[in-house]
């Protein structure tokens, strides 16, 4: 089963900020392309609040079929339409990735890339990332780093392709959790909080690079 044009969607947005990640928006599909869905910009019901997305932010979404069932699937904003009322332009899915179940993070991935980090205190280091996404990354760091939840970091991601490029992707982060390991060593969990659309995206085709390649072992 497949969304029809008019259907409601109903919208998270993949998060490592519990409280934004809880929060549920509602829209609705104006178009279907081959490769996208067009929808309204999602609206928070509860407070009339228009939700801002930013391309490549990951969401987790579901629709209604014949006796409310929920089908899910994971997409990710591709970018935007101007028209009488701004649009914004979502990945389709594939029908057989669409579900009862509900999946997060499906555009993160497991992955050890060098990244430097600046605090706010201008103490800087390079470690490894544990994971990087569309909307994040986590990185390793010491157990006497002085960097609390909340901080915001400014940072830079070497980023290799399977062709052999390689790509500085620069961004500032804000950390949204800590979590501490049984070694002492703490993995950084950050949200971006300033990256432009140019450098997001080649987060996000690194990361189906690795998906792919995930897929075929």
């Amino acid at each position: 089963m497949f969304p029809k044009i008019s259907d409601q969607l109903f919208i998270s947005v993949d998060s490592g900020d519990q409280k934004e990640a809880g929060m549920e928006y509602k829209s609705r599909i104006t178009d279907l392309e081959d490769e996208s869905i067009l929808m309204e910009v999602p609206i928070q019901e509860k407070t009339g609040q228009l939700k801002r997305l930013h391309m490549g932010d990951e969401l987790s979404v579901y629709f209604l079929t014949d006796g409310g069932v929920k089908n899910f699937f994971n997409t990710y904003v591709l970018g935007f339409k101007e028209d009488v009322v701004r649009m914004v332009r979502i990945r389709r899915p594939e029908p057989e990735s669409i579900g009862k179940v509900q999946r997060r993070s499906f555009l993160r991935v497991n992955a050890g890339l060098e990244v430097a980090v600046q605090t706010e205190h201008n103490i800087r280091f390079v470690t490894r990332t544990e994971d990087v996404g569309g909307g994040g990354i986590s990185f390793y760091s010491d157990a006497d780093m002085a960097i609390r939840e909340g901080d915001m970091l400014s940072c830079w991601v070497l980023v290799p392709y399977k062709n052999g490029n390689l790509e500085h992707v620069p961004f500032k982060g804000s950390v949204v959790r800590i979590q501490q390991l049984d070694n002492g060593r703490k993995i950084m969990m950050l949200k971006f909080e300033a990256i432009t659309d140019m450098e997001r995206q080649k987060l996000i085709r690194y990361c189906f690079e690795r998906q792919f390649d995930f897929r075929n072992r």
